[in-house]
Order: structure tokens, then C-alpha cells, then sequence
């Protein structure tokens, strides 16, 4: 009797989707990459029959998109009410430190950051305040977007398992 390894690349396939959803949501883990990788693996398990080339380059393509846009959305929304360079090095430097405080951090920190970084540029506390909310506002967009796109890329996985 020999081992198939296709259940095991199946559940490995899930848990990574899964981690990546996580993923979305949690900014410590890479989430449009992980789903695009459980799409891949569970592609693989059933040897590319249904879920091809084309399917899977689409979907490496969405995966790049929605990391890139929850990259730079921030950035966008900030640059929209010229930030500074130092509002973007704040806003920067405010997410990162806000990774270690949960929730609020995460929140609370790429405002905090951008305005603090405005308000040293500029000297100007109605601006930091405009070019903060603007720099949030942006993140929160790129995160939206980001969680649509990603579940856009499993509804394609699953049109494609089906068809």
C-alpha cells in the first residue's frame, strides 16, 4: 500500500487559505500571498487538471495587486493632502510601533505617526491632524480593498474547480 500525498496537499492547500485570511486582517502575516499559496498547493495536489496556467497566473497577478494596494493606499491617502516626507517616515514608523500594541496600535498608530511627522515638518497642528486622518482613511481603504480582492481571487479558484 502506498501513501497518496494528495490529502495532505489538499489540507495543507485549506490551512494556508485559511492563514491567509488570517493574514488579511492580522498585519504580521502576509495574507493575499498565503491564499494565493493554499490556491497553489491545492492546484498542485490534483496536478493542475482543473485550476491551470492561465487561472493561476490571474491569481498571482490579484495577490501582487492586493499587496500592493495595501501597501501603498496609506501613502496615497496621505500624499492626497501633502504629507511631508517626515509624515510618511511617521506613518511608517507608527504602524510598526503600533504592531505591538494589538488593536488600537493598529489603528491608532499610522495616524499617530503621520501627524507627529506633519506637526514637526510643518509646525502646522491643523494640517498634521488633515494629513494623519488622510494617511488612516488610506489604510483603511488599501485594507478593504485588499480583503476584497482576496476573496474575488477564491471565488476564481472555485469558478474554475467547478467548470
Amino acid at each position: 500500500m502506498s501513501f497518496d500525498p494528495t490529502l495532505l496537499l489538499y489540507v495543507l492547500g485549506a490551512l494556508l487559505v485559511v492563514v491567509g485570511i488570517a493574514g488579511l486582517i492580522l498585519p504580521a502575516l502576509p495574507g493575499p500571498p498565503l491564499v494565493f499559496g493554499g490556491m497553489l498547493v491545492a492546484a498542485w495536489a490534483e496536478d493542475f487538471e482543473r485550476v491551470g496556467a492561465v487561472t493561476l497566473i490571474v491569481l498571482a497577478v490579484m495577490a501582487a495587486l492586493a499587496y500592493l494596494i495595501d501597501f501603498a493606499a496609506g501613502v496615497l491617502g496621505a500624499r492626497r493632502y501633502g504629507a511631508s516626507t517626515l509624515a510618511l517616515w511617521g506613518s511608517a514608523i507608527g504602524t510598526v510601533v503600533g504592531l505591538f500594541f494589538g488593536l488600537p496600535g493598529l489603528i491608532l498608530g499610522p495616524f499617530a505617526g503621520a501627524a507627529v511627522g506633519e506637526l514637526i515638518h510643518s509646525r502646522r497642528i491643523g494640517l498634521a491632524s488633515q494629513v494623519g486622518m488622510a494617511t488612516w482613511l488610506g489604510i483603511v481603504v488599501g485594507a478593504i480593498a485588499k480583503i476584497a480582492l482576496s476573496f474575488v481571487m477564491i471565488g476564481v479558484f472555485v469558478f474554475a474547480l467547478i467548470v
